[in-house]
């Protein structure tokens, strides 16, 4: 998806110079930290303050910059694809019959998350919480993002899990949409959590340590 912007408002994506496409939702983090970065840089030659900010300022740009990055990616043809890069933290069966697979998303991942599925988003539910680290038993407490699909496999549940720097969940897409397997749905933002449910009678075809890509990764086994 071809974009030519620079800069954009919170909500809309980013490229720079046509090719580096960054996340949407990203701004209001993003812009504050390459000004400061910029106005220090071009004030270092005349100002020794200036010049000690230059260096903090520009490595947290650069890692803003690389933390917001979104590549574009050939969706994998499944069943069931990763909705985040990341690492399967845990498998666990459910009570209901259905298997949480539980994908702890680091600070080096790109942290936009993918449908799952094709289908139509039949709730998105934001469902108030604490912070803690999402690598914690008690971040099942944590701020989070609930969403619902219609998909051929009937109702998949997917959860954005905020962690304890990641304050913020955008969603990118309304209840009713209909959405493209791998297509953006929407944002965490730095570390964090995605758990998917796969209903019952659906296998998983990846393992506890395993790295995922979101959009990429085989989830369920035929």
């Amino acid at each position: 998806m071809p974009h030519s912007s620079s800069s954009a408002p919170d909500g809309q994506p980013f490229t720079t110079g046509g090719r580096i496409r960054l996340a949407r939702g990203a701004s209001p983090w993003l812009l504050p930290t390459v000004a400061t970065a910029a106005v220090s840089l071009l004030r270092a030659r005349r100002s020794g303050k200036a010049a000690a900010v230059a260096v903090p300022a520009t490595a947290l740009a650069a890692g803003m910059l690389w933390f917001f990055r979104d590549p574009e990616r050939e969706i994998t043809q499944g069943r069931v694809i990763s909705p985040a890069d990341g690492v399967v933290q845990s498998i666990m069966p459910w009570k209901d019959g259905r298997t949480r697979v539980a994908i702890f998303m680091s600070p080096l991942n790109v942290h936009v998350n993918r449908a799952p599925m094709a289908g139509t988003v039949t709730s998105v539910e934001h469902v108030p919480g604490g912070f803690v680290p999402a690598f914690n038993k008690e971040s099942e407490n944590n701020e989070r993002v609930v969403w619902h699909f219609d998909t051929e496999l009937g109702d998949v549940e997917m959860v954005q899990i905020a962690g304890a720097v990641a304050r913020r969940i955008v969603p990118y897409v309304p209840q009713g949409t209909k959405v493209e397997q791998g297509e953006r749905i929407g944002l965490i933002r730095f570390g964090s959590r995605v758990d998917l449910y796969l209903p019952e009678g659906t296998e998983p075809a990846v393992e506890v340590g395993q790295a995922t890509t979101a959009g990429v990764t085989r989830i369920d086994r035929d």
